[in-house]
């Protein structure tokens, strides 16, 4: 549920409707979501979770520049889980990209729209799913 780099933080799954602010944690180098109300906590999120940003997504670039992805809505994602020692944790966007939740500029409100029942059946950032066989169409 939550970025390999975040397993020494406390940590709680996210609810539908709340609000959460991209933050760094207190021992870790990495950047997540937390509460407002709980800013030490990480809010770990399921692949498949729908988000809206309060504004388009903005995350860091070289140096101190910052971008702005066109888009306030994102599905968060994981990317290439195979390889152990990297941040999987991304946001994929309506036209494919994505953006690493590491990357993201800390400090952007985002509420959770919508949760996947379980995290099975979710596709990887990137990937395509494969059509399902003719007998399986409608059910």
């Amino acid at each position: 549920m939550c970025d390999y780099s975040l397993h020494a933080v406390a940590s709680r799954p996210a609810e539908v409707g709340e609000t959460l602010i991209s933050s760094r944690f207190r021992g870790a180098q990495t950047l997540g979501f937390a509460s407002p109300a709980e800013q030490g906590v990480a809010v770990c999120l399921l692949p498949g979770t729908e988000l809206a940003f309060e504004e388009n997504v903005r995350y860091r670039g070289n140096w101190f520049r910052s971008y702005t992805v066109g888009y306030s809505v994102a599905k968060f994602s994981k990317i290439a889980p195979e390889i152990i020692c990297q941040h999987h944790d991304c946001l994929e966007f309506p036209d494919g990209s994505t953006v690493l939740v590491n990357s993201l500029v800390k400090g952007q409100r985002v509420k959770v729209l919508q949760m996947p029942i379980s995290e099975k059946g979710y596709k990887l950032a990137g990937q395509k799913r494969k059509p399902l066989p003719h007998w399986q169409i409608g059910n």
